[in-house]
């Protein structure tokens, strides 16, 4: 990486369900209906660089109204994430996501906006949240 880092801000004022985080932040890399994943694993996929972002990692996201989203998808958001899941899983993952349906459920465990910040984490890819 040479030079400044490429930088995309996330609008967190308009993210409201887990689905908003993937169109926002594909607007914010790839312009209007840009993609940017529709999953958590493609999510993560496409932070590896490539997909709009530049390849050597050179770039940041400042997540703007961070505050909004980590509400926004907190336990209720993400037990119906798990809702989801839990209906569309291989019958040898039921225990575990009904598990943590129920820790959601109790507002226990990590949340929707957690498991995004967690992708960006392992992924390495800063992201300044404001």
């Amino acid at each position: 990486m040479t030079g400044q880092p490429v930088m995309y801000v996330i609008d967190g004022a308009r993210i409201h369900t887990l689905d908003d985080v993937f169109t926002v932040v594909g607007e914010a890399v790839r312009g209007e209906g840009g993609y940017f994943g529709r999953n958590l694993d493609a999510f993560a996929d496409c932070l590896t660089g490539g997909y709009g972002t530049p390849d050597d990692g050179g770039f940041l996201f400042v997540w703007e109204n961070s505050d909004r989203s980590r509400e926004a998808l907190g336990y209720a958001e993400t037990a119906r994430q798990l809702e989801q899941r839990l209906a569309q899983c291989h019958p040898t993952n039921r225990e575990r996501v009904r598990a943590d349906l129920e820790r959601a459920l109790r507002e226990d465990g990590p949340t929707a906006f957690d498991w995004v910040v967690g992708i960006f984490e392992f992924r390495d890819v800063r992201i300044d949240l404001r």
